[in-house]
């Protein structure tokens, strides 16, 4: 093969290297090349108004081959100031002729070219493109975030609501909306008492049963409370204790505060690093903590004990006559928190004794085995499965009346005056953690389009730079051809993944 066709291969990155090694240009070029972009600074500053000037001087480095292009263009705007000996006269023509020279001198303009085409494949392109890929990862991982808050706003709003359903509220104005409620009470009361009217049999199936295990020797009036009831109904705390109605009942007033709305403190921080820990299948509310040092608690079953100096009793005349029913003797048997109690606890006993019956019934159990008691009573023998069933249905209806989650928060609300503010606060929490989602949700928006808008403005610029990376590239290799008499020379590496 011809030596002269024998391609010279250099690598982009050891190009200044090859070009020293091979003395085209001098160890301490960089010293000059600051002589050089000084003047070009200066002649920058009186340009002729002409459109490729503009193109060459937009956001690019001029290097020598941008020098030419620009004296080829003076050669026209300058034209009307050539003399008779084919000069310029023009001080533009002079200084670009000048910088021109500088550059040849030593093959300046080869080591800067060469140090360009370095820059730019090895640091500016792969710089740019990794900052368009940090811009990728942040939309990616707001659009994530985005995902989890939404999940989170959906579960958080999906609590209010069931919150507000379960409490028979719209949720608009809630502590007005709560108290209004209060009036709901009676009748739910009311109501249960009646039902409880249909527990007569199974009150007397739980009597017999005990006073025939214990052979006859436990009084007759078991569970006196909801004996009470069931005979009749929920009356007075003051008739339940001294067995007569009194003369006139004074209800204690309710004191609430329904126009002012509560002020929910924002303590939560979504900030940049948004961390959830919530799942979409939760399925409980969360009603908040209700401390019973505030004087309220959700219904747990006590012992009554009621005393006559405690509560509030003014007794005018002994005997029938009867008195004045004041502040909690002056509530119902379910609404006197005492009393309720002892309700639940009786109706709790009751649901016990049915269901160890059905358990007994439902496994072929020996208690009512005839040759072993014969003297059993006839209640228990009449009983089956099915009936067994129909009272504990009707025992645990009576107790969800009451034991529910609204009749227990409307219960609180009248009788601890805190709880309200409380109840109130924890569902405005949830409103108030809804929109700070959304807030957080437009924020991150606001990112993802940010980083389009910077990608689509830095895309073109990347375009830009390589486009002037790969004509720097031709350029330097046709001028390195020259110096060897017209070999191909081929610069490779990195300025090719480009």
């Amino acid at each position: 093969m011809d030596e002269q066709n024998i391609p010279i291969d250099i690598n982009t990155s050891k190009l200044l290297d090859w070009l020293t090694s091979r003395r085209h240009i001098n160890k301490d070029w960089q010293s000059e090349i600051l002589k050089i972009r000084e003047k070009i600074n200066n002649a920058i500053q009186d340009m002729p108004e002409h459109r490729g000037v503009v193109e060459l001087l937009s956001g690019q480095h001029i290097n020598y081959f941008h020098c030419l292009k620009i004296i080829d263009i003076l050669k026209e705007t300058e034209a009307d100031t050539k003399n008779l000996f084919g000069r310029y006269g023009s001080q533009r023509m002079k200084d670009w002729k000048d910088i021109v020279q500088m550059y040849e001198r030593n093959s300046l303009y080869l080591a800067e070219a060469a140090q360009m085409l370095i820059r730019n494949s090895n640091y500016e392109v792969p710089s740019l493109r990794k900052q368009v890929t940090k811009l990728e990862q942040i939309q990616l991982e707001c659009e994530k975030k985005i995902k989890e808050l939404a999940k989170t706003e959906t579960v958080t709003l999906g609590e209010f609501t069931t919150s507000c359903k379960q409490l028979g509220i719209s949720g608009k104005n809630i502590k007005k909306e709560l108290t209004s409620l209060l009036n709901d009470l009676p009748q739910i009361y009311e109501s249960a008492a009646k039902k409880t009217q249909s527990l007569a049999l199974t009150l007397t199936l739980h009597t017999a049963y005990l006073q025939y295990h214990s052979n006859g020797d436990v009084h007759t009036y078991i569970l006196p409370l909801l004996s009470y009831v069931i005979e009749k109904g929920n009356t007075t705390t003051y008739e339940y204790t001294y067995g007569e109605k009194p003369i006139s009942v004074e209800i204690p007033k309710v004191k609430l505060d329904a126009d002012e709305e509560p002020k929910v403190v924002d303590t939560i921080d979504f900030g940049d690093d948004i961390d959830f820990d919530i799942s979409p299948e939760k399925s409980e509310i969360d009603w908040g903590t209700l401390s019973t040092d505030d004087g309220f608690e959700i219904v747990e079953h006590t012992d009554l004990d009621i005393n006559v100096e405690d509560a509030g009793i003014v007794v005018e005349n002994s005997g029938v006559d009867g008195g004045i029913a004041r502040g909690n003797d002056a509530l119902t048997l379910l609404d006197n928190p005492k009393t309720r109690d002892q309700f639940l606890n009786d109706l709790t006993e009751l649901e016990a004794f049915l269901l160890l019956r059905l358990y007994e019934k439902s496994n072929d159990s020996d208690v009512l085995d005839i040759s072993q008691m014969q003297d059993v009573p006839s209640e228990f023998q009449m009983q089956s499965v099915e009936s067994l069933t129909s009272m504990l249905d009707n025992v645990r209806s009576i107790l969800n009346d009451i034991t529910c989650k609204r009749t227990q928060h409307l219960h609180n609300i009248k009788h601890f005056p805190k709880y309200i503010d409380m109840l109130a606060e924890s569902l405005s929490q949830k409103l108030s953690t809804v929109d700070r989602i959304r807030d957080a949700k437009n924020v991150l928006e606001d990112k993802i389009e940010a980083a389009r808008k910077e990608i689509e403005q830095m895309l073109p610029d990347i375009d830009t730079v390589i486009n002037n990376t790969k004509i720097l590239q031709r350029q330097v290799a046709e001028d390195i051809s020259k110096k060897y008499k017209g070999r191909p020379v081929n610069i490779i590496g990195s300025v090719n993944m480009l």
